[in-house]
């Protein structure tokens, strides 16, 4: 979508909220939300404030320092320029006058962190100016989190490449242990690795290998100089997560788990059973409600999957939130599935992607996630990507 029509439609939805406007401002990229809403070039020199005046009405306005000044240049709207602090105050003034509420990349108490974009010295300034602020995320994800076309066939192939890299770990360490060889946690996080290089994509992060009591601990990650071997016997977690190398790729998130072992133990099929069961359910609820053409917020998600897992006996043992948002980014900047860390009460969008992922977790002794990603398609059909995991894989 050209910015002409994304300003068109912004300013329609500002008009029907009865919203005086949309302030857009950042600071050295700190408002990373803004300059991809913005499409500002990751060339541009960001040193010094800017604000993109949106108004429900009318023509938008460009506040910009004087040493800066082309930072905006490829945007409608008239360019006002400034250099010293007094002038910036004047221009907010002038431009806020008479407005009462407006949008900035705000949260209220930070609940929802990943909106919270604008410092609380810039709310104290634009308050300042006599308007009331409120957050700008469900406009917002409209035009952050939204995937074409291409973007969702990037992440197909890269939801297969970490199928493909989850079953080569699995044969990894059972081929290592059937020939009594020694394999440990690094091992296969570098296994792993391997495979999604090789297959054209990269990651934020190396991928989590978590043997027995390392599997209760969601982040933890082994090292060169940090790891424990497996062992015949032994209980793995993997978590991996990658996108190609392409500007604009998403990621593909997964979580699978394993046993050392030619079939697991009572208690790791009953905690994966509720796992699965739970993860079922937050599906469940997704396709219905896109079926039915109803809204569906994040938190509603968190719920249905956490009401399992709590009379089930575990629920203290579910220690996040059941799914976020994916995009370029891993953690991405729309809706997720949380009513337990935040209250998310966005809308899940068509042409969205996120992940489920409900997990169980027993201090000391073993920790069971299940993990896949839902696309929701613009017709209201509900894909899930990077496979479903319905019994635990044994290694021998």
């Amino acid at each position: 979508m050209d910015f002409p029509d994304k300003l068109k439609e912004v300013q329609k939805y500002l008009f029907e909220k009865c919203l005086d406007g949309w302030l857009l401002y950042d600071f050295r990229n700190q408002n990373d939300l803004a300059t991809r809403f913005l499409e500002i070039p990751d060339s541009k020199m960001l040193t010094r404030r800017f604000f993109y005046w949106i108004p429900a009405k009318g023509e938008p306005q460009k506040f910009v320092h004087a040493i800066e000044a082309d930072n905006l240049s490829h945007l409608p709207g008239k360019q006002v320029l400034y250099s010293t602090w007094q002038k910036l105050e004047e221009i907010l003034k002038k431009a806020l006058s008479g407005k009462e509420i407006i949008l900035m990349e705000y949260s209220k108490n930070n609940a929802i962190p990943y909106l919270s974009k604008v410092d609380g010295g810039t709310l104290e300034l634009v308050k300042g100016c006599g308007v009331e602020v409120e957050s700008s995320g469900t406009l917002l994800q409209r035009y952050t989190s939204v995937w074409s076309k291409d973007q969702y066939a990037d992440h197909v192939e890269a939801a297969s490449v970490l199928s493909k890299a989850a079953e080569d770990a699995w044969r990894f360490v059972g081929e290592k242990l059937k020939n009594q060889e020694q394999v440990n946690e690094y091992q296969v996080q570098q296994k792993i690795l391997e495979v999604i290089k090789s297959c054209g994509c990269q990651t934020e992060e190396p991928p989590i290998v978590a043997v027995n009591a390392h599997s209760a601990d969601p982040h933890y990650l082994p090292c060169s100089d940090r790891w424990d071997p497996i062992k015949r016997g032994d209980f793995l977690l993997i978590d991996l997560y990658c996108r190609k190398n392409k500007e604009k790729a998403p990621y593909a998130d997964i979580t699978r788990v394993a046993v050392a072992a030619p079939k697991p133990q009572k208690k790791y099929r009953e905690v994966f059973e509720i796992v699965k069961r739970a993860q079922a359910a937050a599906l469940e609820l997704v396709k219905q409600r896109f079926q039915e053409k109803k809204k569906l917020m994040g938190w509603e998600v968190d719920r249905v999957c956490r009401t399992v897992i709590d009379a089930s006996g575990y629920g203290q043992y579910f220690i996040h939130r059941t799914g976020h948002n994916l995009d370029v980014q891993l953690h991405g900047p729309g809706a997720n599935l949380d009513d337990f860390e935040t209250r998310d009460e966005r809308e899940l969008l068509p042409s969205t992607c996120f992940t489920i992922e409900p997990g169980i977790y027993l201090p000391g002794e073993f920790g069971i996630r299940l993990e896949y990603d839902v696309f929701v398609h613009l017709d209201g059909e509900v894909v899930v990507n990077g496979g479903m995991q319905n019994e635990i894989a044994c290694l021998l």
